[in-house]
């Protein structure tokens, strides 16, 4: 998996573990796009203040992971369901789509 999509799935769920300054840090870069120049400006601080807010909340994303593990679950559970709808193909009744529909959200 790339950083990118590393990063978006912790911070979707441990995101609201971080604080309101990074929380607002990390979705200006990683949701809106901005640049850390554009975001330093909006935020009435510095380009180093911004690098050192994503670094250090990519940190923090990094280390409830490693202590909770809830992406690495979440992953390993998206695969068994591809797997299960893989082995399952046309074979799906209603009531086990919906059962697998579930699981997905």
């Amino acid at each position: 998996m790339d950083k990118v999509a590393e990063t978006s799935i912790l911070y979707d769920l441990y995101g609201g573990l971080l604080t309101e300054k990074k929380r607002k840090v990390m979705e200006l870069y990683h949701e809106e796009d901005l640049s850390l120049a554009e975001i330093a400006e909006e935020q009435g601080i510095s380009r180093a203040a911004v690098h050192d807010a994503l670094k250090s909340a990519e940190k923090n994303l990094k280390e409830y992971e490693e202590k909770l593990g809830l992406a690495k679950s979440y992953i390993a559970r998206q695969k068994t369901l591809a797997q299960l709808k893989k082995e399952l193909g046309s074979n799906v009744n209603a009531k086990i789509e919906k059962l697998l529909a579930e699981l997905e959200d």
